[in-house]
């Protein structure tokens, strides 16, 4: 989509808002990296001051990340998930578990309650993408295709508010989905998703519930949690012998 040039006096405003449109229309993805300050320049038509101003006013916000040497990249799609993730990176792995749980496992229930039919095949293929992306063993991949399908049964709650609040703690959830999973898929700790899937469908919210609950606690690290006896138990977090058992896939 192509830049228009400002007309009016307030131009940092006016640059502002362009770039944030360029961010939340995903013209200009989170990772990726924007166009440099003097493409900017010439893009938008105004001065460089100007455009440095504006972009320091996002980074500021949470949106853009400046890293020197490298260029400026897209962190999030909107103020709120910026502030989110720079308060909450750096938060306990199992903070972070208990609020996806508590968010995932009402947005699950209603989920089962609420679904349409074009929630279900969204589901069914989002489900598919991320059994290929583990297969593909590409650890990046398959992380933006949990977090896409996670997302998904959330948007099937057809709550807005919680759809909003958990899309902003969308990269939030992906950068500790990498944390968990390096950059090497163990295919012995592979975690389906089905059995919520096939809850959602049949309606059954207690079930659907259920296992969202226990997914986050499932991929917490071995120091994290006590194992996981079942994918929707995490209380019950021992094997037959007592030891923890560690799964990853969200």
């Amino acid at each position: 989509m192509p830049l228009t040039s400002p007309r009016r006096s307030a131009l940092v405003d006016q640059v502002i808002a362009q770039l944030r449109n360029q961010i939340t229309s995903g013209e200009w993805p989170v990772g990726s990296r924007i166009p440099t300050e003097p493409e900017l320049v010439e893009l938008m038509g105004v001065a460089r001051n100007t455009v440095r101003e504006a972009v320091r006013a996002l980074a500021h916000n949470g949106l853009l990340d400046i890293r020197q040497g490298s260029g400026t990249y897209v962190l999030a799609t909107s103020e709120l998930a910026g502030v989110m993730h720079r308060r909450f990176a750096g938060a306990e792995p199992r903070h972070v578990a208990e609020v996806r749980s508590t968010l995932e496992s009402s947005a699950a229930r209603l989920a089962a309650e609420r679904r349409t039919e074009r929630d279900l095949l969204q589901l069914d293929a989002l489900l598919a993408r991320r059994e290929e992306a583990w297969a593909g063993g590409d650890a990046e991949v398959f992380v933006a295709a949990d977090v896409s399908l996670h997302m998904a049964v959330v948007t099937a709650s057809h709550n807005d508010v919680l759809i909003e609040l958990y899309a902003d703690l969308g990269e939030l959830v992906a950068d500790w989905l990498r944390a968990d999973i390096g950059t090497v898929l163990d295919p012995a700790a592979h975690l389906d998703h089905a059995r919520l899937i096939e809850a959602i469908r049949r309606g059954d919210g207690d079930a659907a519930a259920s296992e969202a609950a226990g997914y986050p606690f499932v991929c917490l690290g071995k120091e994290e949690v006590g194992g996981v006896e079942g994918v929707g138990d995490a209380t019950a977090a021992e094997d037959a012998q007592g030891d923890p058992v560690t799964a990853v896939g969200g």
